[in-house]
């Protein structure tokens, strides 16, 4: 067991392995800033100026060395024992020590033994235990393998971590960047629809249009043919009764055709040629004339003062054909005019010459 006394002053020796184990010997070592040497290169400390080194690493080291020496001491009261070791190879053929020996040995041999004044070293590799290493075996504890193996790998990591983010991020921008245009385009379709969409109401409605206009326009021409081949019943005139009309003065109820007030003697004309079906008294009608026209249509002339065609007998359009009167059921002289389809029934006999182009 160690003694905590202290240790003697006198100069010990320890044994070294290797060719050079003659040239190693060592005295008990109390570092100072004259004894300190400078490091160069990664492992180094900031040299506090006007006094010793304070550095963690110095004031390890020196601890270290003084245990060391106090057990030495007290090893030296105890019976020696005898160890017998294996025949050791030499350090420096050894795989990664030699190069270590080798690197302590020519860093110390540059660096030089009283080259520490005006000199600044600074603490780039980080962990206490790399000041002061000069020759000697503490040469070697400026320099941590597996820290720097670490280092390095946690550059590797740092870089990968980073490389890893930048993918991830160009990844990102590109993604966002094909929504972009995919919106872009979906939004250019779209637009590009609804033009298309309106383009197609316009030409539809203008083709609907043109269709209304050609139809009217065709509508007219017919009407001016029709218009040229009918015409009206008389002239001077004054619509008194209509179509359908209620009142207690007609047998039926109700008005059966549509009367043209005139003075007595105001000609009566064919509306369209056609035959004289009939031309003769008619009770109630007074004088009375049946058009009949190609199509079969009959056409009544009723309460005529006179008559000039008769029966069987061809007319044209616009030919008179009697006189307007007040024979028969009347209260004043006036044209009663009806119109019967071929199979009998009667129509209005105003929608039918507005349906001829004419104006009534």
């Amino acid at each position: 067991m160690a003694s905590n006394t202290p240790a003697p002053e006198a100069p010990f020796e320890s044994a070294y392995f290797g060719e050079r184990a003659a040239e190693r010997s060592w005295g008990e070592w109390n570092p100072t800033e004259d004894s300190v040497r400078p490091v160069r290169g990664r492992h180094r400390v900031v040299k506090q100026r006007g006094g010793l080194a304070r550095s963690s690493t110095v004031l390890g080291v020196g601890v270290i060395a003084a245990v060391g020496a106090g057990g030495l001491a007290t090893a030296q009261d105890k019976p020696a024992v005898s160890i017998s070791l294996p025949d050791l190879p030499d350090a420096e053929s050894l795989p990664g020590v030699g190069a270590l020996i080798g690197d302590a040995e020519d860093s110390g041999d540059a660096d030089g033994s009283g080259d520490s004044e005006g000199s600044e070293v600074s603490a780039e590799s980080g962990p206490a235990g790399q000041d002061g290493a000069g020759s000697g075996p503490f040469a070697m504890l400026g320099s941590d393998p597996a820290e720097s193996s670490a280092g390095g790998a946690g550059e590797a990591l740092r870089a990968r971590i980073l490389q890893q983010a930048e993918q991830q991020q160009a990844a990102a921008e590109a993604e966002a960047k094909a929504a972009a245009e995919q919106a872009a385009a979906e939004k250019a379709a779209a637009e590009a629809a609804k033009q298309q969409e309106a383009a197609e109401a316009k030409a539809a409605e203008e083709k609907r249009k043109a269709e209304e206009a050609a139809r009217a326009k065709a509508e007219a021409e017919r009407l001016a043919k029709l218009a040229a081949s009918y015409s009206l019943p008389t002239s001077s005139y004054t619509i008194t009764s209509t179509y359908g009309q209620a009142g207690s003065m007609w047998s039926s109820g109700q008005h059966t055709g549509l009367d043209f007030a005139a003075p007595t003697g105001t000609p009566v004309k064919a509306v369209h040629g056609g035959t004289v079906k009939s031309a003769g008294w008619s009770g109630s009608y007074g004088y009375r004339i049946v058009l009949e026209l190609e199509d079969g249509t009959e056409v009544w002339y009723a309460h005529l003062s006179s008559m000039t065609a008769s029966a069987g007998q061809k007319v044209t359009t616009g030919e008179t054909i009697g006189r307007v009167g007040a024979t028969g059921n009347v209260t004043g002289p006036h044209l009663h005019l009806e119109v019967h389809t071929p199979s009998g029934a009667g129509v209005d006999p105003m929608a039918w010459l507005r349906d001829k182009g004419l104006t009534v």
